[in-house]
């Protein structure tokens, strides 16, 4: 099951915009300091390079995603997760608008 809500956090206002706009999010922050991103990520093929390891998790539609070193395309869709290691790079194909909360740490 996706994620459809977030409770008592503190939202950014001002939206992160990658891509040409085809990469869109807002960043939120817990009470207990915690941060994530949720955003959307328009049809493309794009390629994201990470500083601290991640974890996308999809809440609506899907996207294929290749990390750095594999040669295989890897499916995520609503409720279903993947990582990627820090100071690393992935790609990610979307055909339909892929909704999602990037968790970083």
């Amino acid at each position: 099951m996706s994620t459809s809500s977030i409770a008592n956090v503190t939202v950014s206002t001002q939206a992160n915009v990658y891509f040409d706009g085809k990469c869109v999010s807002h960043n939120i922050t817990y009470a207990d300091g915690t941060k994530k991103s949720v955003g959307v990520v328009l049809p493309a093929t794009l390629t994201f390079n990470t500083g601290a390891p991640e974890i996308m998790e999809c809440v609506g539609g899907g996207c294929e995603y290749k990390l750095t070193g594999s040669d295989a395309w890897l499916k995520s869709g609503p409720g279903e997760k993947f990582s990627i290691p820090g100071n690393s790079s992935f790609q990610i194909r979307v055909a339909e608008a892929y909704h999602y909360i990037c968790h970083f740490g």
